[in-house]
């Protein structure tokens, strides 16, 4: 059996009820992960040791009484720092919520909870899950970002401190980090989980996300979470599906190759990969046809930009007014803008957004998957930002469910992925195709902080 600190969640899960392993081992075991690489990694907000330990010796004696337990009974996760839990300071990594202590609990955090997982701790978000970059370091080198605004969640998670967290994505917060730092990272439906409870960006963007090391902790995840949330003005009436039962139902799928703006904007290294892991998944029986992107497509990342700036400030516009100066440079500046922002620019912006988002839902009709790199290239040596954004946020602005794998490493040893996506509500599908892609790849990389 591997060491504890690498089971995945579903592992974890398993274990636990075949009473192999026990929660208070699984957390101690993560606990001495982050004695050894947290002070490096700068991973984690706030971690009360004794209070997951104890929270993991009452789920060992609910056990030992045979009370009913949940399918993450035991399972600790990292929870990105815009999360409610009551009681329990939620920052957002701004010295703006420096004293906020929320007294709800995100309605995420509570059926994670429900279902038996353990809250391990609050990992590093960017500023309210903007622009400026975390202190946080990449695993694999850290001259190279782990991208944002996640990145406390997605180092976590590939350094084996935690098997699953949670974070966030408004443009490209969840995907990109789980590509930077090769483990996987996956995007429900817009609406499709609750956002209440979570300190928002933009109120038409905001999907929340999780990162793990399998499909099938992406899928585990995904059963807990979703569903209708009355008082979530924009979740989806529609109730949850089945994402477990049929996670090995899939055959070779048809996959549709977005060669145009994704294949262009890569780097050659990073075309040659994807190339490389459709020749893969063609050799294993997939069909592959390649598709072009929309016309309205060459508007979309700058009325991206133009909505979150406007709901942004929205947000902000109290804060700011009294304490502009503690917000971080690229965040006050595109608070600034927001303001400045007149309606008729927002207007347009939201009206070509809608025909966007028909003519992206129509595209993805034309097979089982659509399929892009994660990212233009691997993480670069630059930790001034958070690394380049316009492959996730086409598929956050028009809301369809996307996942990222882990597809290699570039010859500088770094991650590389690709993102698979599909019609909107059918994380089934695509969680069933991701996992098949999964077994054909067969990557599961470890950074050499991991050892």
């Amino acid at each position: 059996m591997p060491q504890t600190h690498e089971l995945s969640a579903a592992e974890i899960a398993r274990l636990i009820r075949e009473k192999t392993i026990t929660p208070v081992e699984v957390a101690q075991s993560l606990l001495e992960r982050m004695d050894a690489l947290e002070p490096e990694l700068d991973a984690w907000v706030r971690v009360d040791r004794e209070t997951v330990l104890a929270d993991a010796q009452q789920r060992q004696d609910e056990i030992d009484r045979g009370a009913a337990t949940g399918p993450l009974h035991g399972v600790p996760v990292g929870i990105k720092d815009i999360y409610h839990i009551a009681g329990i300071p939620t920052t957002a990594g701004s010295k703006v919520y420096a004293d906020y202590v929320p007294n709800e609990t995100a309605v995420t955090v509570d059926l994670l909870q429900k279902a038996g997982a353990i809250m391990l701790g609050k990992t590093v978000t960017t500023e309210f899950a903007c622009l400026d970059p975390s202190h946080t370091k990449n695993p694999w080198d850290p001259a190279h970002t782990p991208g944002g605004s996640s990145s406390g969640s997605a180092v976590s998670v590939a350094a084996r401190m935690c098997p699953v967290a949670m974070g966030s994505q408004t443009v490209g917060s969840v995907l990109r980090p789980a590509s930077y730092n090769g483990i996987v990272g996956f995007k429900p439906t817009y609406g499709r989980v609750s956002r209440r409870g979570v300190v928002p960006v933009s109120w038409s963007l905001d999907t929340v996300g999780w990162m793990g090391r399998t499909v099938e902790d992406m899928a585990l995840l995904l059963q807990v979470m979703a569903g209708p949330d009355e008082l979530d003005p924009v979740a989806s009436r529609l109730p949850a599906g089945d994402y477990m039962s049929g996670l090995d139902s899939a055959g070779p799928p048809r996959i549709g190759l977005v060669t145009s703006f994704f294949m262009e904007e890569s780097d050659q290294e990073t075309q040659r990969r994807t190339r490389a892991v459709l020749e893969e998944l063609k050799s294993a029986g997939a069909s592959i046809v390649e598709l072009k992107l929309p016309d309205s497509f060459q508007t979309a990342f700058q009325d991206h930009l133009i909505i979150m700036g406007v709901e942004a400030a929205a947000f902000h516009k109290p804060m700011y007014e009294k304490q502009a100066q503690d917000y971080r440079p690229k965040l006050r500046e595109m608070l600034r803008q927001g303001l400045d922002t007149d309606a008729p620019t927002y207007s347009k912006a939201l009206e070509r957004r809608l025909r966007f988002t028909a003519d992206m839902k129509a595209l993805a009709e034309h097979a089982d998957v659509l399929l892009t790199p994660s990212t233009p290239t691997a993480p670069l040596a630059d930790l001034t930002n958070t690394g380049d954004t316009r492959f996730q946020a086409p598929w956050t602005s028009c809301g369809l469910p996307t996942i990222t794998l882990p597809a290699g490493l570039a010859e500088s040893g770094l991650p590389l992925g690709i993102q698979l996506i599909a019609p909107a509500f059918e994380e089934a599908r695509l969680l069933a195709i991701a996992h098949w892609c999964e077994k054909i790849i067969g990557f599961h990389l470890k950074p050499p902080v991991v050892g």
